[in-house]
């Protein structure tokens, strides 16, 4: 398996030294976080796109995939969902980027049968720009969907290989799904794992790996014993979490602890 953590752990920083963090710490891809406040986001122009591109590919990292942040599966209508989903679709081409991920974000007063309609036909119809871009979209396990047993009543009916799952690992814990479930859920969809730690339901503070209560060694041996190969993508939340540690000086260590899991799960 690869590794890659997301720039969410480092907000705002430029992308030479989000670049540098990788390198130096043996990090094979990174995750941009896709949002205005962020270097990298839907407004770059075609020079700033082919910049960002070249600096990933003269450091020799790759860009794993752009955290979007449509919600396909939130009411209203489909247009902008659909326009959100292109313009993040375009720029991960761009920057050469395998995957995009968004959220379900359904309402919870609405009918789930409802919601999950909705979001697949949004995803089937986004499916289509995607092939022609030849990026793949992600539906994470997250908010109104955060099992694999939520997110498979939407990518089920989609049936398009070019929409797939994002694994949050904190998401499906919280939802009360043990790992070889959500492995058995989402296997045919998935497309990478977030790997991440926490010390409680109740207090989801950022941890280093390995420090807090998140199933990291059966997520890990569950991929393992199934021959999975992807990516394991650390998500930080710095940008949510001021009080929580930097970073920066938390990515060696996570490294060994991810690459000591995959030598124990050999």
């Amino acid at each position: 398996m690869k590794l890659a953590f997301s720039t969410l752990g480092v907000p705002g920083l430029p992308v030479p030294e989000v670049l540098a963090l990788a390198t130096a710490h043996g990090y094979h891809g990174v995750e941009l976080r896709a949002h205005p406040e962020e270097p990298v986001h839907t407004g770059l122009s075609p020079a700033e796109r082919a910049e960002t591109a070249a600096l990933f590919k003269s450091a020799g990292v790759e860009v794993l995939g752009l955290g979007g942040y449509a919600r396909v599966a939130a009411p209203g209508d489909d247009a902008p969902v659909l326009e959100e989903i292109r313009q993040l679709l375009q720029l991960a081409h761009d920057l050469g980027a395998p995957f995009v991920r968004v959220f379900p974000g359904a309402d919870p007063d609405r009918p789930r049968e409802e919601s999950d309609t909705l979001a697949a036909r949004r995803l089937g119809t986004a499916a289509e720009d995607a092939s022609a871009l030849g990026v793949r979209i992600l539906l994470e396990t997250h908010d109104s969907h955060r099992t694999g047993a939520d997110a498979i009543r939407i990518l089920g009916p989609v049936g398009h290989r070019q929409v797939g799952a994002l694994w949050d690992v904190m998401h499906t814990w919280l939802g009360g799904e043990q790992p070889q479930q959500t492995y058995a859920a989402l296997a045919p969809h998935l497309g990478y794992v977030q790997v991440k730690d926490i010390a409680s339901a109740e207090d989801t503070t950022p941890l280093p790996l390995g420090e807090g209560v998140l199933p990291l060694t059966e997520c890990v041996d569950v991929l393992s014993r199934q021959g999975w190969d992807g990516w394991l993508c650390w998500e930080y939340e710095k940008r949510w979490y001021e009080e929580a540690a930097p970073l920066a000086g938390l990515l060696g260590a996570g490294r060994e602890r991810l690459l000591r899991l995959l030598g124990e799960a050999a």
